[in-house]
């Protein structure tokens, strides 16, 4: 179904479905008739010679140099060309065409000035598959992601780079082959098509999908370990979290008790210690502390989505020219560095459930190293020192990137997000998150292979998805196979797929 960009609708989901499953898109009507109606008067200000930053002045430092008449088109160009200035291999194509949806939907308001023939042709590029080939870093967040969009931009002009059909072709080639007219740059056009935290907030907005569908595994994960454990399951009756009143710990509570249900846990009959690790008993309080901070950090990036990041703002009921700094990519770097410490403390908490499956003294009666000849083989002794290596890796990189501002542009740009560097960061953090909570699930499914009572539903369907795609370990072998497989079916999410589907959705 075709996704209409009016400038207020963009939900993390939609944008998941144009940029990651090639929904097609189109731009609403009456957002087409906001944006001609913009160029008239930006037009009709040019033509009265009326100062405005960025169409007839050079940008940051030059932003006191007026442009001649002459000057004003072919500005457009240079200014593509010296802020094509990043470095690095190329971005996944997926976030490259979520940045070109946000762009279109901040167009879609009327207030940045550009033609519309810019516009149409980023939602002709996303509807036949022509996405430019853009750089990793170069980003300061802050007039935007001016580096990355600049590379998007070349393809107004027939230059730069694009994937198309699987080839990486140059710019004017790939726009020939998917029968797209290059419209060109006049007034204004350029830096309406790069100034705005574009591609950060997409890159936010795919990561915050797919966190989300990480914590539910995490509490999938969780409700296996404490079945395995034998945990006393008090501390996941909602009515205790209802009196504190965090949401994110309620709905995790619910979560973890519904993969368990049907368990022979759940009758009081089985013996169970008086009070568990915090580990254990913490684990809604930790997950649904994550829970809300992705609450956040997701109402500010579909704000971002869906607002007007530009510099200057042309307000066409006023006649009025707005300079300021709407670019400016803090409100999402700073939620998305929380979210990236969120799933690194959640990983923290999967480690050390980890540790009690495998360590003897604190696996309730589980084998050593969840294996049947301790000592003659290790068992999942080393699957613990890779989670650990992980997350320490998670640790540094949670550092916030949000305050390690550097100035630039001669100091007219003196204070910047740095938001790529968050966003950046946060893919690596999620990455090294699917295979930590893919060794807690391996262990998880090793130790209830011991048990011998019935665990729930939902954890039932967990551990069988497992082990269709890894062996119990009866004997020692090479574990990298089995790492690498679990934090594939991770990040697949073949086991919230299937658990959801036994037990119903999770929250």
């Amino acid at each position: 179904m075709t996704i209409t960009l009016d400038g207020s609708s963009l939900t993390i989901e939609r944008l998941v479905a144009i940029a990651r499953h090639g929904e097609k898109v189109e731009l609403a009507p009456a957002a087409l008739a906001r944006i001609k109606v913009c160029r008239a008067m930006l037009e009709e200000k040019l033509a009265n010679k009326e100062i405005m930053y960025g169409t007839n002045t050079g940008i940051g430092e030059f932003s006191e140099k007026i442009l001649t008449d002459e000057q004003v088109k072919e500005f457009q160009k240079y200014l593509i060309y010296n802020h094509a200035a990043g470095i690095g291999d190329p971005i996944p194509l997926e976030q490259v065409r979520a940045a070109m949806a946000g762009r279109i939907n901040v167009h879609a308001h009327g207030n940045s000035g550009c033609r519309p023939q810019i516009t149409q042709t980023f939602v002709e590029m996303l509807n036949k598959g022509v996405t430019p080939v853009v750089c990793q870093k170069g980003s300061v967040g802050a007039c935007g992601d001016l580096a990355p969009m600049a590379q998007l931009a070349l393809l107004l002009m027939g230059e730069g780079e694009a994937y198309y059909q699987g080839e990486r072709l140059p710019g004017d080639v790939a726009m020939q082959r998917a029968g797209i007219p290059v419209p060109d740059l006049q007034a204004r056009d350029g830096l309406a098509a790069i100034n705005g935290s574009n591609l950060l907030t997409a890159m936010s907005a795919l990561h915050l999908y797919d966190m989300l569908r990480w914590l539910k595994q995490a509490e999938i994960a969780a409700a296996m370990s404490l079945e395995a454990l034998l945990a006393n399951l008090k501390p996941y009756n909602t009515k205790l979290h209802e009196l504190r009143g965090f949401n994110g710990a309620i709905v995790s509570a619910k979560n973890i008790m519904k993969c368990i249900a049907g368990s022979d846990l759940t009758t009081g009959r089985m013996k169970t210690k008086v009070q568990d690790a915090y580990s254990m008993r913490s684990t809604p309080q930790v997950i649904g502390a994550a829970r809300d901070t992705l609450a956040y950090a997701r109402s500010q990036v579909e704000i971002e989505l869906n607002g007007v990041g530009d510099n200057p703002i042309f307000v066409p009921e006023l006649k009025l020219t707005l300079t300021g700094a709407n670019f400016q990519g803090s409100p999402v770097s700073l939620p998305m560095d929380m979210a990236g410490v969120a799933i690194t403390m959640v990983c923290v908490l999967s480690e050390r459930r980890l540790n009690r499956l495998t360590n003897p003294a604190l696996s309730q009666g589980l084998p050593d190293f969840l294996t049947p000849n301790p000592g003659f083989y290790s068992g999942m002794m080393l699957s613990q020192y890779t989670a650990g290596m992980m997350i320490v890796e998670q640790r540094i990189l949670s550092a916030p990137a949000s305050i390690q501002s550097i100035p630039a542009a001669a100091d007219q740009e003196d204070f910047v997000s740095m938001g790529m560097n968050t966003a950046l960061k946060n893919g690596q953090i999620l990455d090294n998150a699917y295979g930590v909570l893919g060794i807690e699930f391996m262990a998880a499914a090793q130790a209830l292979d011991f048990r011998e009572f019935t665990p729930g539903k939902g954890v039932q369907k967990a551990r069988q998805i497992i082990r269709k795609h890894v062996a119990h370990l009866d004997e020692d072998r090479p574990l990298y196979p089995d790492h690498n497989t679990m934090k594939s079916l991770i990040q697949s999410c073949e086991i919230l797929e299937a658990v959801e589907a036994e037990v119903g959705s999770l929250e």
